[in-house]
């Protein structure tokens, strides 16, 4: 049986963070199961240094070999952060077709596995191709001389609209790429397996889809609503955090455990609720809404954070998996 510990960690900036442990006390979230209440205690929480200021809206961050970071912000522009810690003035790149809307604009960066010999850079962005419509997609360039040029698009047309657009990329243990897609505020089509929408996909890093998919595209699991949060734990398992409901009756965001051709439910299922072929959560907010965005494992603990309340959480995983 699996045991899950959320923890806590409450960010009163929104400044990009580097979190680091010490010995003082914050708040928590504890549970045992999605079925269990959840109970508070005292834990350990962090230092918080301040890397960058002044920033647009940064959404996703990508570390250079030599210490540096690249990071998008939503409206279009991707800095550099460089390896001594320094803001540049100027963006290595300006995309004009990025549409920002909503939750929509340039948001996940992430780098080639390759990249110190090949220099490519992958991006996930919201565009129009009337003013009208929205989409997304991901595109690959090369960094040279401190710039992004060369841009070449591998996945396109992913269903977009203001809210809802996944956008979150990363290579998994596989080498092959990861992306998370949201409903576009159109649920049904988390359940169409012949869309992009509401889904998690797994292409090669050309863009292609992996020969072993399930469905004979880039489909890798579908049935969610947005995903924003992925990593691999040690034994090489796909975590994912996903936003449950909005609204009036917010909560039931979600932990998935990710299998390949799986349906993880919505929007028929949410929360706790069971139903034949399609997998329940490892664990949601209950009523409580942790808007997770962004995951990453230290060890054998999962970090997230928590768009509301400005939070930073850890899930401390005792079990198999």
């Amino acid at each position: 049986m699996k045991r899950i510990i959320l923890l806590v960690i409450f960010i009163l900036t929104i400044e990009l963070l580097f979190i680091f442990r010490n010995d003082a006390k914050d708040k928590a979230l504890s549970l045992t199961s999605p079925s269990r209440p959840i109970t508070s205690q005292k834990i350990d929480t962090a230092a918080i240094t301040t890397i960058a200021e002044n920033l647009d809206t940064p959404w996703a961050i990508a570390f250079l070999p030599d210490g540096g970071m690249l990071v998008t912000e939503r409206f279009g522009k991707v800095r550099l952060i460089d390896k001594g810690g320094k803001l540049q003035e100027e963006p290595i790149a300006s995309l004009s077709q990025v549409k920002e809307i909503g939750e929509g604009g340039l948001l996940g960066i992430l780098l080639h596995p390759d990249f110190s010999s090949n220099h490519f850079v992958y991006l996930y962005y919201t565009y129009s191709n009337t003013g009208e419509d929205t989409f997304n997609r991901v595109v690959r360039m090369k960094y040279e001389n401190n710039s992004l040029k060369d841009e070449e698009i591998l996945v396109d047309s992913i269903p977009g609209n203001s809210n809802h657009n996944g956008g979150r990329i990363k290579f998994g243990p596989d080498r092959n790429l990861y992306i998370t897609t949201g409903d576009a505020q159109n649920p049904s089509q988390a359940q169409d397996t012949s869309t992009l929408g509401g889904k998690i996909l797994r292409v090669t890093d050309e863009g292609k889809p992996v020969s072993d998919n399930s469905f004979g595209n880039l489909v890798y699991s579908y049935g969610h609503r947005n995903p924003q949060g992925i990593d691999w734990n040690n034994a090489g398992k796909l975590w994912e955090t996903e936003h449950g409901r909005s609204g009036i009756q917010s909560g039931l965001d979600e932990v998935n455990i990710i299998e390949k051709g799986k349906n993880y439910g919505w929007p028929i299922i949410q929360g706790d609720e069971t139903r034949e072929g399609m997998m329940t959560p490892i664990t949601n907010s209950g009523g409580d809404t942790w808007a997770p965005a962004g995951a990453a494992f230290i060890g054998d603990r999962l970090f997230f954070g928590g768009l509301r309340g400005q939070a930073l959480y850890e899930a401390v995983i005792n079990g198999n998996d």
